[in-house]
């Protein structure tokens, strides 16, 4: 196993060789394609593989656009300098609007379950969200979602812990794809692994704690469910990382 999902390495890759290639596919419609234009074959780039791979590779992208923009689209050629400053502006604009959109495609990568996993699922988000809005208790958001997590994964038991990681329990990944040890799981075909399964919760990038969970016998939640579960940790991790637990007593 490695630490990031075959899907998103191919979208590094494709970050990396995609607009150069792209680039170079204009060069013998420089004199006649406005930069307008080309810049908007790059951003369609930029587009493709922010929904294929993850911010990183969205982020990659548009900076690889912009820079092969300048030295294979504006004068002078084959060189990262620019003469004229509409070319000037055009490659801050292809950067800039490559950065938002590669945002937003991995975004929607991310929340694509929101999309199908129909009205049940948006309330569960939803209702975390207002609450985690209302409350000045980090601790009742972490309630709650214990008591989401259990009924959308169909756990047994669901408990919550803060601080540092204990032991190397199974683990349901931000991908929804379960890992225990140095391998995938296959949550579909085997059902969930035995003991504790951890669901970590991170707030602005700083690890919360985890949610440890306890399935119940012969389940097997989908990936849609898994993935609406990793949204609602992490809305948890929000609220810790914005208010902090209360002393434990």
């Amino acid at each position: 196993m490695t630490k990031y999902p075959l899907r998103d390495r191919v979208a590094v890759v494709a970050a990396v060789l995609g607009p150069p290639l792209v680039a170079l596919l204009l060069v013998p419609f420089r004199d006649s394609l406005s930069h307008t234009n080309a810049a908007l074959v790059l951003v369609v780039v930029v587009v493709a593989v922010a929904a294929g791979g993850n911010r990183v590779a969205g982020a990659l992208t548009a900076v690889s656009a912009a820079v092969w923009f300048d030295f294979f689209l504006t004068r002078p050629y084959q060189s990262l300098g620019v003469d004229a400053a509409d070319d000037a502006e055009t490659v801050v604009l292809l950067l800039a609007v490559g950065l938002v959109v590669s945002q937003l495609g991995a975004r929607a990568r991310r929340l694509e379950v929101v999309v199908v996993t129909g009205a049940a699922d948006l309330a569960r988000i939803h209702d975390t969200a207002e609450l985690a809005r209302s409350t000045t208790s980090a601790d009742v958001v972490v309630t709650h979602v214990k008591g989401q997590l259990t009924e959308l994964l169909q756990l047994r038991d669901c408990r919550f812990e803060y601080g540092s990681l204990l032991g190397h329990p199974p683990r349901l990944e931000q991908d929804g794809q379960v890992s225990a040890g140095r391998r995938r799981w296959d949550v579909d075909q085997r059902g969930w692994p035995r003991g504790e399964i951890e669901l970590r919760a991170v707030g602005n990038g700083h690890y919360q704690g985890r949610f440890m969970l306890t399935p119940a016998t012969g389940t097997a939640p989908p990936l849609q469910a898994r993935l609406v579960a990793v949204i609602l940790a992490d809305q948890a991790g929000a609220a810790l990382d914005t208010a902090g637990p209360e002393p434990r007593p």
